[in-house]
């Protein structure tokens, strides 16, 4: 496993890391699968693991919380999210931000989370939905202020809103966020254009977040595929994006060397951008926790598939299906 830098934050984190996303209990996941999923990540060198209260009410936040304490003696940094109030995913302008993080609310999840991770402090907290009309607002610097200088939290960060990587810029040259989590994968390039130059030269982290597009890079989709009613990629992968998905991925297959799998060439993809600190990806089983984090030991991309993989840019806008 290689690691790098999460920006000012000075945190030395995996370059993959495990997202728990999947292990929330309204998910169908398994507790001792998700567990020894999480246990095998720590052994084979992840050590940051992203969760968020949304993910079954604070559930993944305690199994990460067991992790924590199985592990005394590594460092392993916890990241978590605090809901909207308004419950609204992704936020908007015609939100208002006393709406949606008011300060009784931010803390009343803080110390929900570390009271679910067993911490004093968390290492991350994000707000998991944002919109760049609230960074002139006094209580967002009040909040993020007070929750350093109280050291309930050593860093704070966004997380932005789908195909939306430019609304969070004026957040971020606040001076308030440390880090940023924002789609990022071989379909959305969008956050090179404006986004990860501000992140450079702002020394913010890049959390780079869906990195296999919700399970299509994994390669197994194909144009009967159907998803449960239940489960959030039936609506997702929907007569409105499903057949387009397919069709991409197979163009992508065509320009996969051999010996490389799909979900390989996805994760390294992202790694060969320095500006990224990290991905997250979602490892319920075992030997997804393998292949996965052999990403990190193989190293970037060469520039010849690189550029290759630059024809695949597909410009994307936020849909009623795709939040």
């Amino acid at each position: 496993m290689n690691y790098r830098k999460l920006g000012r934050t000075g945190f030395e984190v995996s370059e993959i890391a495990h997202g728990l996303w999947g292990m929330g209990d309204w998910s169908g996941s398994d507790d001792a699968q998700s567990l020894t999923a999480l246990q095998l990540a720590v052994d084979l060198g992840c050590n940051f693991f992203d969760t968020a209260w949304a993910y079954g009410s604070g559930h993944s936040d305690a199994l990460l919380g067991k992790i924590l304490s199985r592990n005394p003696g590594k460092r392993l940094y916890a990241a978590s999210k605090i809901p909207p109030l308004n419950d609204k995913w992704p936020a908007s302008a015609k939100d208002k931000y006393r709406d949606v993080f008011p300060a009784d609310h931010v803390f009343k999840y803080a110390r929900l989370i570390r009271e679910k991770l067993g911490t004093e402090s968390i290492d991350l907290l994000q707000f998991h939905v944002w919109d760049d009309s609230w960074t002139d607002e006094p209580e967002f610097r009040k909040t993020v202020e007070k929750l350093k200088s109280d050291g309930w939290i050593r860093s704070f960060g966004l997380s932005l809103n789908r195909w939306e990587p430019a609304n969070g810029i004026r957040a971020l040259r606040t001076g308030l966020v440390d880090a940023v989590q924002v789609i990022y994968n071989i379909f959305d390039h969008s956050p090179e254009d404006q986004l990860f130059p501000v992140c450079r030269d702002l020394n913010i982290g890049v959390i780079a977040r869906v990195p296999l597009d919700e399970g299509s890079l994994a390669g197994e989709l194909t144009s009967e595929t159907k998803f449960p009613e239940n489960d959030w990629r039936s609506r997702y992968f929907g007569p409105e994006n499903l057949q387009n998905t397919v069709m991409r991925v197979d163009k992508l297959k065509k320009v996969l060397p051999e010996g490389l799998t799909l979900p390989e060439m996805a994760l390294r993809f992202i790694l060969s951008n320095p500006v990224v600190s990290t991905t997250i990806v979602g490892m319920r089983h075992s030997s997804h926790v393998r292949e996965n984090l052999n990403a990190s030991d193989a190293g970037p991309l060469d520039e010849a598939l690189l550029r290759a993989l630059r024809q695949h840019r597909w410009e994307r806008q936020a849909q009623p299906w795709s939040d």
